[in-house]
């Protein structure tokens, strides 16, 4: 298997990072629009949060990948741009969205929970995004350290590695299972996004460690402190979730 493995459109070559990834953002809007309808909004309000959470996605994934890749702007700076105006991190984008839609609801008096209708389409989004970043190979940064396990992958450079954009993927089916499952049960309003905001953090902190990322601080990632930072904002929460977990 060569990586990148591109796929064609008649004449078209399509790298697999831009095909999937449009498909995510594609999916997961599709999905959001029509969960919204079973929020407690109003129209003109629910516009608001999404456009507030767009706006922190987009800030806080350029934010982040360009911290994650810091070692970058003096070793080769011009893979440092590159990543400027192509990279970008889940992680990143879910703080910065969190961060977006929280001051959007200030802003503008809105006190519900509005994050619930998001879960799936960010776990079928993320999904799908992940299959791009696999299916790209060494460029995309996503793969793991080197394995030698039977499923580790050769991404083009020789080395065996941890497939951990697959990991991410299973994981996410797994939690888009059991949250199916849980929400059978009572719960309250904004439980599920809580949760699934205490999970998938916890997830890329302990998955993190088996990637090759530059880990400048008690050999933790920039990407890492932000999950841990992200933890700490719903630490107040995840007692409760427990509770979510057991019912």
């Amino acid at each position: 298997m060569n990586f990148p493995i591109y796929f064609w459109i008649g004449d078209w070559r399509i790298h697999p990072h831009l095909l999937f990834e449009s498909l995510a953002y594609v999916i997961a809007f599709r999905l959001a629009l029509i969960n919204s309808r079973k929020d407690t909004i109003t129209s003109s309000q629910r516009s608001s949060v999404i456009v507030g959470g767009m706006v922190g996605a987009l800030v806080g994934a350029k934010l982040l990948v360009l911290l994650q890749h810091i070692y970058l702007s003096w070793q080769n700076w011009q893979q440092f741009i590159l990543l400027f105006i192509q990279g970008k991190t889940v992680v990143g984008a879910l703080l910065g969205g969190l961060i977006g839609v929280e001051l959007t609801k200030k802003w503008i008096g809105v006190k519900s929970s509005t994050g619930d209708v998001f879960v799936y389409p960010l776990i079928v989004g993320t999904a799908v995004g992940r299959i791009g970043c696999f299916l790209t190979g060494l460029s995309d940064r996503t793969y793991g350290i080197a394995t030698s396990l039977p499923w580790g992958v050769d991404f083009g450079d020789g080395i065996s590695r941890h497939p951990t954009q697959i990991y991410e993927i299973i994981f996410l089916l797994f939690l888009m299972v059991f949250l199916k499952i849980r929400s059978s049960y009572p719960q309250k309003e904004g439980d599920l996004f809580k949760f699934y905001m205490v999970a998938y953090l916890g997830f890329r902190f302990l998955i993190d460690f088996i990637k090759p990322d530059f880990h400048p601080i008690l050999g933790v990632s920039a990407i890492q402190i932000a999950c841990f930072l992200g933890l700490l904002y719903y630490r107040r929460s995840i007692s409760s979730l427990f509770s979510f977990i057991g019912k």
